[in-house]
């Protein structure tokens, strides 16, 4: 592995490193500033070819950027947004947000240390707050392949989860790392965590997904990791003996952890669907008797018992006790004379009548001529008042973007000159075809506030160095349609001139390749399947299994401190081991050995290869540990 660069080191002109935040197998991700967006906090992922020859860093590149593309696409909130890609010194580079928080896994260690650990209702809302993020990928096509818990990032800021590390860029740096330039399937996504299907055809789908967030899961609730909380005897999960949860939510855990894909939810939607059902279930309506003990707030929703006729007292309402009969059931009331019989009250009805109908009349006739004083002037002319009728002033509308565009016929060798003026809130396109290898040269002259950008057939701009600049040179990637694009920089609102120059020159002609002369079959080149292998803190060891092949071999990647003493040994399978330093050298005494214990002397990803001692296809068993300078 290449050593790290070191820090305070500007790469692009434009980043500079501050801290190293992780390293691993497959390169480094460094903390720095982008000097181009006022020194803002970004994360820098270096990945690293294994091979240095011309023909693997340029099917290397052609890698990167196809997967690059696929990261360029997404935009959530929940997920760091990527900016760029690059390559410096035959390093490639992915620039991210930079994520400002703690890892879930650290947060789970946190607690651990006070005894506790990450309560249902905690859970639950993480559960919730991912399924949209994992909603966001899979509508296109996206799937993340390496949810655990130390991918998954406590923003400080919003206290929302993050999702990082996609497993895609995983994947990408081992097609790096593999000679045919394929994936290895069992690298991309955590043992444990990652579901059956994915770690032994490398296939994942949305139910892949949701598996590994529901082992995140319980691994918060029990503070246990996958191993201890999984029977691969039947291939059943036993988290509940460690974790109460409710009935419900258990329900849901465990249809996400089926071992059959087909077994578990297909979906998001179904998920959050199961989830809304269960929190909210239909209550039993209580008995008669018990209705004394529902809360007061619950009552109304409750019909009351409705009495028989015969339950009823009988009252006298608003009348004088003599004219009822107490002590009967049957109320008889003293005849009255009905109000028509008297000549008096009909009487004053109708003043009352005739009062309501006048004042009614004339409350309306004062309306009316108060709505002709307090209305509009007419909008057609008096013929005996000139007056102009008033109008209210509307705003006038902001001004909307507008493109314009024109098609560049460039003959290679020449250059096409163009002077224009690009009026404010308008982008200006040039269209133009290219071949791949040709030389662009694109150049802004005599300009205020007006900067360009080279999109790529992909329509993503072919590099960092050709988005929003005033100058670019550099070799197309691809063969297909181009675009600059000149637009206004942030708050300039005037209208301003520019003098734009491009140039497409001829491709390089490459030299004759000689005639190849006919040669035996080569004998097969063996292969090495590479996977690295994490050693946590608190607890320094791992055991791995598989099995090789005289023409296929493995090899495991440990990260280990300088001081800390390595220890590896084969427990079962007929194999050799050859363990080499982060910069490719053998160790003293560790070349084709079945077990070697040593201080190692610098950091880094010490390799262990693992060869068939045997002419046919060997399983094996491996013990990799790691203590802080202690002999075991």
């Amino acid at each position: 592995m290449q050593p790290s660069i070191p820090l305070s080191t500007v790469l692009q002109n434009r980043y500079r490193l501050i801290k190293i935040l992780g390293q691993g197998g497959f390169g480094r991700t460094y903390l720095a500033e982008d000097i181009g967006r006022f020194n803002e906090l970004c994360a820098l992922k270096e990945l690293i070819p294994s091979q240095s020859d011309a023909q693997s860093l340029d099917k290397a590149q052609q890698l990167f950027q196809r997967e690059a593309s696929i990261l360029y696409k997404i935009h959530h909130p929940q997920i760091p947004q990527f900016r760029a890609t690059f390559e410096q010194d035959g390093r490639l580079f992915l620039v991210q947000d930079y994520v400002e928080g703690k890892t879930y896994w650290d947060l789970l260690q946190e607690r651990l240390t006070r005894g506790t650990t990450f309560a249902e209702a905690e859970v639950l809302q993480l559960l919730q707050q991912m399924l949209p993020v994992l909603a966001h990928l899979h509508v296109r096509g996206i799937i993340h392949r390496d949810i655990s818990p130390d991918n998954i990032i406590l923003r400080q800021s919003d206290r929302k989860p993050v999702l990082i590390d996609f497993g895609v860029v995983r994947e990408l740096a081992t097609r790096f790392h593999s000679p045919t330039g394929k994936s290895i399937a069992t690298t991309v996504g955590k043992l444990g965590y990652a579901p059956i299907e994915q770690m032994q055809t490398g296939r994942a789908y949305p139910s892949s997904d949701l598996y590994a967030l529901a082992v995140t899961c319980i691994v918060l609730l029990t503070g246990r990791e996958p191993p201890g909380l999984f029977d691969d005897r039947d291939f059943t999960w036993n988290w509940q003996r460690w974790a109460k949860v409710s009935p419900r939510f258990g329900e849901v855990l465990n249809r996400m952890l089926a071992h059959k894909p087909s077994d578990r939810y297909q979906s998001v939607a179904e998920v959050a669907k199961a989830l809304q059902t269960k929190e909210s279930p239909s209550q039993p309506a209580p008995s008669l008797s018990a209705t004394n003990t529902i809360p007061v707030e619950e009552r109304h929703s409750f019909p009351q018992p409705t009495p028989s006729l015969s339950e009823i007292n009988t009252l006298a309402v608003g009348r004088p006790q003599n004219q009822v009969v107490a002590n009967s059931k049957q109320v008889e009331p003293v005849r009255r004379r009905s109000i028509w019989e008297r000549w008096w009250a009909i009487t004053l009805i109708f003043i009352a009548v005739a009062l309501i109908a006048g004042g009614s009349s004339l409350f309306l006739v004062s309306w009316w001529l108060n709505r002709d004083r307090n209305a509009q002037p007419q909008s057609f002319p008096s013929p005996l008042v000139s007056t102009p009728p008033t109008t209210t002033p509307t705003p006038t509308p902001s001004p909307q973007p507008t493109n314009f565009s024109q098609r560049l016929n460039l003959a290679p060798g020449e250059t096409a000159n163009i002077e224009a003026t690009l009026t404010a809130n308008t982008t200006a396109t040039y269209l133009f075809s290219a071949e791949q290898g040709q030389p662009l040269t694109v150049d802004l002259a005599q300009f205020e506030g007006v900067l360009l950008t080279v999109i790529g057939p992909n329509q993503a701009p072919i590099d960092d160095r050709a988005n929003r600049v005033t100058r670019y040179e550099g070799t197309l990637p691809t063969t297909g349609e181009y675009a600059i694009v000149l637009s206004p920089v942030q708050g300039v609102e005037n209208d301003t001139k520019y003098q734009l120059s491009v140039r497409l020159d001829n491709l390089v002609s490459p030299s004759p390749t000689p005639t190849e002369t006919l040669t035996p079959t080569p004998t097969p080149t063996p292969t090495v399947e590479v996977e690295s292998i994490t050693l946590r803190p608190g607890d320094p060891s791992s055991q791995v299994s598989a099995s090789v092949t005289p023409l296929q071999s493995k090899r495991y990647l440990v990260n280990v401190e300088e001081g800390q003493i390595l220890r590896v040994g084969v427990q079962q399978g007929a194999v050799a081991l050859d363990i080499r330093s982060p910069n490719g050298e053998l160790l003293e005494n560790a070349s084709k050995v079945p077990s070697w214990e040593g201080q190692v002397p610098t950091s880094g990803a010490y390799q262990i290869d693992v060869v068939a001692a045997q002419d046919r296809e060997t399983e094996f068993i491996l013990d990799i540990s790691s203590n802080n300078g202690q002999q075991f």
